[in-house]
């Protein structure tokens, strides 16, 4: 839940409430990632745990760029900002697995790809577990045989950004309670993420063989979380009836509530994580602080209209009780 919705103060609440609430780190500098594992700790002594995306060679061609921050011109000039710079950088990640391995908070999970497994030992040796993102059986494979002691295992239901290896594939369209019984027998822990919106839905990931699953747009619309205001109203809304695929936003194939810019620009962006990722962010931006739901990255898995508004231990309870 990178970009806003996550915050200390809903891992906390997830995890004082029994859960296991999680920092994301993505698009942080490794500063104030340091601050809020800080803040969490000041909040719960209960476990807690962080993500980060782990950084892949860049996918982007220059030309491409170019042209698609022409097109996006009209939407810049309507907004009243220039696009960004289309650049590449590694999300800060050698100072932020530093910060893990200083701090060692519960769990540390990787997101696009499996971290080298000497941060992985590393982060075993300080008692962090760690767990892989995984979409398909090769990568749950690999990402066992680098060691993980537990793959979230992300079906194409999930709201955000596909954990795909492959930076330009869409991922496997194998649903998740499907996926999680061809890799029942790969003899590592399980945890199901992907439409979970009800207690019903974890109770059959768990009959499919996770141990355990993981929801992010279940809890969007917690009173904790820092999800914006045009978010919040949007997945209410019934202008906003189905979520869609789209690698408009970000460069990478991501889901969330079918807008106008998804409808508009998905079919001409290009590939480029994270180039295109800082080149609509001012875009972004400007959107939301214009409440404008068409403008900004509505992230959400298929489940958001089986989820529910409140306190995050509420939540947590509907979804365990």
């Amino acid at each position: 839940m990178a970009g806003g919705p996550s915050t200390p103060r809903l891992a906390a609440a997830v995890s004082t409430a029994g859960g296991l609430g999680f920092l994301a780190a993505g698009y942080k500098t490794a500063g104030a990632l340091r601050a809020e594992i800080t803040a969490v700790r000041e909040a719960t002594e209960a476990p807690f745990g962080v993500n980060l995306f782990v950084p892949q060679p860049s996918v982007a061609r220059p030309g491409e760029l170019a042209e698609y921050a022409r097109t996006l011109t009209p939407e810049a000039e309507r907004l009243g900002v220039e696009p960004g710079e289309p650049r590449y950088d590694d999300d800060d990640w050698e100072n932020k697995i530093a910060v893990l391995l200083d701090l060692a908070p519960a769990v540390a999970s990787f997101t696009f790809d499996v971290p080298e497994p000497g941060i992985i030992e590393a982060l075993q040796d300080r008692g962090v577990a760690v767990t892989v993102t995984v979409t398909s059986r090769p990568e749950a494979e690999r990402a066992a045989a680098a060691g993980a002691d537990s793959l979230s295992v992300q079906g194409p239901e999930a709201g955000g950004h596909r954990g795909t290896f492959d930076a330009t594939a869409p991922g496997d369209p194998t649903p998740l309670y499907a996926l999680l019984e061809d890799l029942a027998g790969l003899g590592i822990p399980l945890i199901a993420a992907g439409g979970i919106a009800t207690r019903a839905d974890v109770q059959e990931a768990l009959s499919r063989g996770a141990v355990a699953v993981q929801a992010g747009t279940a809890f969007l619309q917690a009173e904790e979380a820092g999800t914006r205001a045009a978010h919040r109203a949007a997945l209410a809304s019934p202008a906003f009836p189905a979520t869609a695929v789209t690698r408009a936003f970000s460069g990478r194939y991501a889901r969330g509530l079918s807008n106008d810019f998804m409808r508009r620009y998905d079919p001409v962006a290009p590939f480029g994580y994270p180039e295109i990722h800082h080149l609509t962010s001012p875009l972004r931006a400007a959107a939301a602080a214009a409440n404008d739901p068409h403008g900004i990255n509505l992230w959400a898995g298929t489940g958001f209209d089986r989820c529910v508004a409140g306190s995050a231990a509420s939540i947590l309870a509907r979804l365990s009780d």
